[in-house]
């Protein structure tokens, strides 16, 4: 019996969906239809590049018709999963729209991720075919996919792209069907549903094994419009592409966002921040979307003798919450660009953000507010909505949001509210004007003889010293109180003595009660980072606990 996938229906009501289309949240056209409208208004349009690569619309539709074909004929079914781990690279937009042209579903895999957590994503997800690249900076990801599949023995086949010669897996540009391009169209037969199940995006699994978050593809495209229109984006615009293609963020913003409007998109390959300078003035990137991380590293390679950012008009910093003293910093480091706040989450993509026509202070402050279509509520333990300036989580309601986690119906049902709201587990406040700021999360407070301390609001004092690079606040175990404040501090620079003494004079300076100081600093040279930019706090608790374990043995 064929698997039955759970549909919009599932999640949406028909008065909902009805509405979502009325307002034009949702829209009939599919990602290919999207990618034959821009080919036929702009066919020698520019609209990837990647460090080899140029496809212009025309091209791109092209190609993406001819792997559709080669997919089907390679057995690719609807409904089906393909997993997919590649650089940032054109061939896997291609291979985005290739999947959805024939009902069958992409499953993203990040790049950094190995053996456990690849072998997870592929059983997890019950994937059909597999794409991947061979060595890439060091490490032969065909390899591993090779010897994965004896663990995930549905996976029938495994095809390597830039590659024809790997002993592992079939070549991928054996894919793309040769012939006249009409005769495919009536090969593949009818186009998919923007409803269809589309992408399953696993979560980055800082606490627990990875969930998948299952979407349509109107889910997705709700909030890549939503984006394009507070930018006021338009087809003058040139997106730069540092995030991974292979997450939400970099799929949404460096081909969704820029296909909408028929737009250029430059997908760097590798994260170097002095040679996006150089990309930047190369390609005359106008806009990026990344998270904090990465403009911190911009700011930070940035020699005014020798670089030239003046063609970028917006930085959007999502991911992570950004810090209000980076978007001051940026401002005047960066002058006539746009320094912007974006929160989102990989059930919804975006939840809230900063636009262009609001007050720059509000980056500063805020993480933005609910876009068109959507509702945003910050809840109580109960689901009921909290008093404006008061704490809770921060929940969502509207257009983007996923059809479930993939075979997770207990996980999927515990996120929501009684009035339809999905929980995010983001602490946070809404002020009078509906504008939220993340606080943290509900699992990253460290609680001190009962006492909840926000990580989140000590980094932010913390991070505006100006010998600090980086800070991290976790909890470390406590016999008497429970748990204590540890930080974990990467210098601004090598050879700087930050003492325990200083930061918490530094914080008492800026009013932080006594019982939230730090009572231990760690000095690091980095912090373990998802590839998303996400601090992963989890490693961070079980280092400090080993520490103090070796200690009292």
């Amino acid at each position: 019996m064929a698997e039955q996938l759970k549909t919009v229906r599932d999640r949406y009501s028909e008065e909902d969906i009805a509405s979502f289309y009325e307002q034009g949240y949702w829209q009939e056209r599919s990602f290919y239809g999207l990618v034959t409208d821009q080919a036929a208004r702009r066919p020698d349009a520019p609209f990837l590049v990647d460090v080899s690569t140029t496809m212009t619309y025309a091209e791109f539709a092209e190609h993406a018709l001819r792997l559709a074909a080669g997919l089907k004929r390679a057995g690719l079914k609807r409904g089906e999963r393909i997993a997919v781990q590649l650089p940032n690279w054109v061939e896997f937009p291609l291979l985005a729209v290739a999947a959805s042209r024939i009902g069958a579903i992409l499953v993203p895999i990040m790049t950094i991720y190995r053996g456990d957590e690849v072998g997870y994503v592929l059983q997890h997800s019950g994937a059909s075919l597999a794409v991947t690249s061979g060595e890439f900076k060091g490490f032969d990801h065909a390899a591993m996919f090779a010897e994965l599949r004896t663990q995930a023995p549905g996976v029938r086949e495994l095809f390597v792209a830039r590659s024809d010669d790997s002993p592992h897996g079939s070549p991928l540009s054996g894919l793309f069907a040769e012939g006249d391009l009409a005769d495919l169209e009536v090969e593949l037969g009818p186009d998919s549903s923007p409803d269809d199940g589309f992408l399953i995006v696993y979560t980055s699994g800082t606490t627990s094994r990875p969930k998948g978050c299952f979407h349509s593809f109107n889910t997705v495209r709700s909030s890549a419009a939503a984006i394009a229109k507070s930018l006021e984006y338009t087809e003058a615009d040139v997106q730069f592409g540092p995030s991974p293609i292979t997450h939400s963020t970099g799929l949404v913003t460096s081909v969704l966002l820029p296909l909408l409007a028929g737009a250029k998109s430059y997908l760097m390959e590798s994260w170097d921040p002095a040679l996006a300078h150089d990309l930047i003035k190369e390609h005359g990137c106008t806009a990026a979307v990344t998270a904090t991380p990465f403009l911190q590293m911009l700011m930070g390679a940035y020699d005014p003798a020798k670089h030239d950012a003046s063609s970028l008009r917006l930085w959007v910093c999502a991911g992570s919450p950004i810090p209000g003293s980076v978007v001051e910093a940026s401002s005047k480091l960066f002058a006539g660009c746009q320094t912007l706040s974006l929160y989102g989450r990989s059930e919804n993509f975006l939840t809230t953000m900063c636009t262009v026509n609001d007050d720059a202070s509000r980056s500063a402050s805020s993480d933005g507010s609910a876009l068109d279509g959507a509702t945003i509520q910050v809840v109580d333990s109960d689901g009921h909505e909290v008093a404006r300036g008061e704490e809770g989580d921060i929940s969502y309601r509207g257009p983007s949001h996923m059809i479930e986690y993939f075979r997770n119906d207990e996980e999927t049902a515990a996120l929501f509210t009684p009035d339809g709201f999905s929980r995010s587990g983001d602490l946070g406040r809404m002020d009078a004007d509906g504008f939220v700021r993340v606080t943290g999360r509900l699992k990253d407070i460290v609680i001190r003889g009962g006492m909840n301390i926000s990580a989140r609001e000590l980094e932010e004092h913390l991070l505006a010293h100006d010998d600090i690079a980086n800070v991290a606040i976790v909890g470390m175990p406590d016999e008497r109180l429970g748990e204590k404040v540890c930080a974990y501090v990467i210098p601004a620079a090598a050879g700087t003595e930050i003492t325990l003494e200083q930061l918490t004079s530094y914080l008492r300076e800026h009013n932080v009660a006594t019982p939230k100081l730090p009572e231990r600093i760690e000095i690091v040279d980095a912090l373990p980072m998802t590839a998303t930019g996400k601090v992963q706090k989890h490693l961070l608790r079980a280092d400090i606990a080993s520490k103090l374990a070796s200690v009292d043995a």
